[in-house]
């Protein structure tokens, strides 16, 4: 990963924040470790095509996340929704360099983060596994993370040493 590249990403942050008029949100991640990413999209017609107009986004995460979902907002402008779809994790990180193994998840989230939002019209979102959908869309970022922790369920798990009979 370029170092120099994620500082000036997270130096020079785009588009972070809400979108109250938004056309379509997708939110993943997991709420028990606390890496998420919720983008907002809006679409406007050009040339006879809807395109995206402009997206925004939030993230409870490391820095490469917040670096990568700023940098994929700059790079989903002017794109139909099937050239954003078709656009990977690796292609939305490009920017900074390869990530390295620890880091590759980031890139998934504002990937998932990103086609959830795109296949909310539909109500399919298609997001990799191991950026599991957010259902609840609404609120903050900070509200679906605290609501998320307070409806989980917990599991209890009892070793038992094992009988020879």
């Amino acid at each position: 990963m370029d170092e120099a590249a994620l500082q000036q990403a997270l130096k020079d942050t785009q588009n972070l924040g809400e979108m109250p008029d938004a056309d379509a949100v997708g939110t993943v991640g997991s709420p028990d470790c606390g890496d998420m990413v919720r983008m907002w999209i809006k679409y406007k017609e050009k040339d006879g095509q809807k395109v995206i107009d402009k997206a925004s986004f939030q993230s409870f995460g490391c820095q490469t996340a917040i670096a990568v979902a700023s940098i994929a907002t700059q790079l989903i402008r002017g794109k139909t929704k099937e050239e954003a779809l078709s656009l990977s994790a690796e292609e939305l990180s490009k920017p900074l360099g390869p990530l390295p193994p620890m880091k590759i998840h980031c890139g998934q989230m504002v990937e998932g983060a990103l086609r959830a939002a795109l296949e909310a019209e539909q109500k399919a979102a298609a997001v990799p596994a191991a950026a599991p959908v957010v259902a609840d869309q609404s609120g903050t970022l900070a509200d679906a993370l605290s609501a998320a922790g307070k409806t989980q369920g917990k599991i209890k798990i009892v070793l038992t040493s094992e009988r020879k009979d």
